[in-house]
């Protein structure tokens, strides 16, 4: 009897620390995120999201203030509709500027809000229009390498050396 009672707590002790493996690794890799709290809905559009994905997160000042709910394509403007649920605590003004950022260098992407001046503020179903796009950083480099080449003098021709 005393050996299935402690077997009965063994296995309970591995279930909880399993449980608690699993629940860290989803909250690390952004997949589970357990926030009670009332959202509401906005819309924006961007011409390139780079490599934003769904449940990203949206942050003012360094706070998370919201997430990226869906990001769809509409072909109607070839555009990336991105869906942000963002907390209702948290109201900005109708101008407020929306830009897609990268933390650290080759690190994920979220969005960035900064707050305008307006007295109003946006309410849900609001789309937000000042946006700025991803900067791809392949995008970068290739404008570096056609500037620099742009800039280099001609070669002299074979003819001419003689």
């Amino acid at each position: 009897m005393q050996r299935s009672s402690n077997d009965f707590w063994v296995g309970l002790f591995v279930l909880l620390g399993g449980v608690a493996i699993v629940f860290l690794a989803l909250q690390s890799a952004n997949l589970l995120s357990l926030n009670f709290e009332s959202t509401y809905r906005l819309s924006a559009k961007f011409d390139n999201i780079g490599g934003l994905k769904p449940r990203a997160a949206v942050k003012s000042a360094g706070v998370v203030v919201g997430r990226v709910d869906s990001i769809s394509f509409d072909d109607k403007t070839f555009q990336a509709r991105v869906n942000l649920s963002m907390q209702s605590r948290y109201a900005f003004p109708k101008d407020s500027s929306l830009k897609i950022l990268t933390s650290g260098l080759l690190g994920e992407q979220y969005i960035g809000i900064e707050a305008g001046a307006e007295e109003k503020t946006l309410a849900a179903g609001d789309a937000v229009s000042t946006t700025q796009s991803a900067v791809v950083l392949e995008s970068l480099i290739s404008q570096f390498l056609f500037n620099k080449a742009a800039d280099a003098p001609p070669a002299a021709p074979a003819a001419a050396k003689k």
